[in-house]
């Protein structure tokens, strides 16, 4: 199955697409972290199988949405979310279910406090409940060994298709992640950035412009107003954001069901699109 790509203007924003399933389907929105490929083929096309129309998407400042200066963004965490529950009704016009990986599952959770009647369910990707930067004294941190070796590791000339995909190769094998799969994505995420000006390149394969946003006042003591179904799903062995984080966000959202992957780092394989696939059916 493949996906039918395009553009869709809302909230003032011109967000770029990717549709699987049936138009007239219960609607999944993917907020990309921050491309839409943070989402594996697998994972949408399992969804779509499952009777649902699933689209994931770029947000502001990477693939094919409205890039200004992704140096200097003009617009907040919230302006982020203000764009998933706009681009929830442009595209079904009824509730949807939400879904948010990485820096992506921080704009999920503050859509679905600040327009929970844009959406149905949600489900929580690889992520934390509070912004970029040190984290509240009761969630583990960053690996520091982790961080430094991958901080440590030379930024590649952005410009060169080769030398992006053979970075992300390697920052993806000191996370514990498949640098073959890694590679792939990165390439696809080059081919899609328009132009080849090293700071837009970085914001696609890097997510930099997240650490620059706006995005107080904290959410965190706002969770258990979520009254949505919610899954959160994280691996085991995610180095990045320690499972510790994902525990926290199940604790505090009722009735939230946490599904660890014990073999997972910080991306979904295609060996756990199933699993996870399943389970979000299961949630509606």
């Amino acid at each position: 199955m493949t996906g039918h790509t395009t553009t869709v203007t809302a909230n003032g924003v011109t967000s770029g697409v990717e549709s699987f399933g049936a138009d007239d389907a219960p609607l999944v929105l993917l907020v990309g972290g921050t491309t839409m490929l943070s989402w594996p083929d697998a994972l949408c096309e399992r969804l779509a199988d499952g009777g649902r129309r699933v689209v994931r998407y770029d947000l502001r400042d990477s693939g094919a949405s409205t890039t200004r200066d992704p140096e200097a963004p003009a617009y907040t965490l919230r302006d982020l979310a203000a764009d998933a529950a706009a681009l929830a009704g442009a595209l079904g016009g009824r509730p949807a279910h939400l879904a948010g990986i990485g820096v992506g599952g921080m704009v999920a959770q503050v859509a679905a406090l600040d327009h929970p009647d844009a959406f149905s369910a949600l489900t929580l990707v690889g992520t934390r409940a509070v912004a970029p930067g040190p984290p509240d004294d009761d969630l583990p941190d960053h690996d520091q060994a982790t961080m430094s070796r991958l901080f440590g590791h030379p930024m590649p000339d952005w410009s060169d298709r080769e030398a992006v995909a053979d970075f992300a190769a390697a920052g993806a094998e000191i996370l514990g992640d498949d640098p073959v799969a890694a590679r792939a994505v990165a390439a696809r995420i080059w081919d899609r950035t328009p132009g080849t000006a090293p700071v837009v390149q970085m914001a696609n394969q890097l997510g930099m412009v997240f650490s620059r946003l706006d995005c107080t006042p904290r959410w965190r003591e706002r969770l258990p107003e979520i009254k949505l179904p919610t899954l959160v799903v994280h691996g085991r062995r995610d180095r990045f954001f320690p499972v510790g984080n994902a525990e926290a966000i199940a604790r505090e959202i009722p009735g939230a069901r946490l599904l660890v992957l014990e073999e997972a780092a910080t991306a979904i394989s295609d060996t756990a699109a199933g699993t996870v696939t399943e389970a979000m059916l299961r949630l509606g």
